[in-house]
Order: structure tokens, then sequence, then C-alpha cells
């Protein structure tokens, strides 16, 4: 059930948006003004915020979203507005809103905005950071390091050993990190596979440190974290 914080100072738009949005599964808390709805929005507890453009209580729907989000409050706002011109669109969203609906409204149109905005928020995070052990990736620079140690790698060394940590403890082929590092078949007389793991070897499994790179022959690598 989706917690819907609505800031809304007209009681009779305020009620048909309660009860569309309670006829559509969700948790609904009021506010009927600026000041007020400032400070349930900032408790960050709300899956979304609709917010009225123009409030009473000395703090308007553009101040609101200006303090949330100098507040790291990145709760998603839907602007609700009688205020239909581009420019102030433009101000709304440009102040922190994630999108605009003007008045009058269709309550089919808001309550499929609202889904739009919260399954946004609950898409898990994009990865950025691979660990096994006390080796860690991190996929946006794609630095490396072993125990806090700086690991330099070139460019192919770093997806030979991206695609060993994401197998941490299964067996890699030489065939399969031949399609997905290479990207074309597996050539049987050629060692390059050997030469390039033993120079990741080299600078992953550094001297005082538990190897972790291992070879199984007739069989191809395991990247071990436990031993």
């Amino acid at each position: 059930m989706s917690k819907i914080l609505v800031i809304e100072d007209d009681e009779g738009t305020a009620s048909e948006i309660e009860a569309a949005l309670v006829d559509h599964g969700c948790a609904v808390t009021q506010a009927p003004d600026g000041k007020g709805g400032l400070i349930k929005a900032l408790s960050g507890d709300f899956d979304a915020i609709v917010l009225d453009r123009m409030l009473p209580g000395g703090m308007d729907g553009l101040g609101i979203l200006t303090a949330l989000r100098a507040a790291s409050v990145q709760t998603p706002v839907l602007i609700l507005s009688a205020l239909s011109a581009v420019d102030e669109r433009v101000r709304g969203l440009k102040a922190g809103g994630d999108d605009y609906l003007t008045k009058p409204f269709e309550s089919l149109e808001l309550t499929a905005r609202l889904d739009v905005l919260v399954r946004r928020r609950s898409v898990a995070p994009q990865e950025t950071t691979l660990r096994a052990g006390d080796l860690e990736i991190n996929l946006l620079t794609h630095s490396v390091m072993r125990a806090g140690h700086t690991v330099d790698l070139l460019p192919r060394e770093y997806r030979l050993l991206e695609y060993m940590v994401r197998h941490s403890g299964q067996i890699v082929t030489r065939t399969m990190l031949f399609e997905e590092v290479w990207h074309y078949r597996y050539g049987e007389a050629t060692n390059v596979i050997d030469v390039h793991i033993s120079k990741i070897r080299k600078k992953v499994d550094l001297p005082g440190l538990t190897p972790m790179i291992r070879t199984l022959r007739g069989s191809g690598y395991v990247l071990d974290a436990t031993t």
C-alpha cells in the first residue's frame, strides 16, 4: 500500500483526491497548509507527495519543494496547479518537482501519474560496487582495491577480473572468458587467457595476502574469496 501525503488547502479538492487515492488502494495523510505540510513531508515517510502550488500558511508549493530538497528529502512530488503556463511548469520542475498536473484534472490521470512516481522510486539502485572478500571493484570508475591497496589494471585485465568477481567461487573456463571478454570463440591453440590471468594474479595476489585466483588444470580458473 502506497503512503501518499496530500498538501492541498481546498477542502473539496482535497476530499476528491483522498477518495480517489483510497479507492486506488493508497493510505492518505492530509495537510491543509504549507507549514503543516512541510513538517509532515520532512519525515520522509511517504512514497509520494501531492502538492498544491498555491497554499496558505506563509509557504507555497515551491517553498516546500525547495525546503525538502535542501533537507535531502527525495520523496517524489506531483505538483497540482491552476497555473498552466509553460513557465510555471518549468519553475515547478526546476524547484524539485517530479511531475506537474494542471487543474482541473481527472482522478485516473492523477493516480496513473502517482503510480509512475512510486514505481520509479522503488526500482533498485544501479549496482556500483562488486566485492569478493577484501577485493573491491568500483563499476563507475573501474578502480580496483585489494585490502586497501590500489590495483592498476589494463582495460582487458579489468574486464577479465570483473567477470571473475561476478562469478566468485565458480569455475570459469577459458572458453567462457574468451566469449564474454573478447566476444569471440576461444581458440584452443592460444595461451592469451593464461598470460592475462598471470598478469592479473601478480597484481591482485599481493605479497602477504592470501592468493585468490586459482588455476584448475583442465577446467579453468576460480576466484576464491574464502581461502
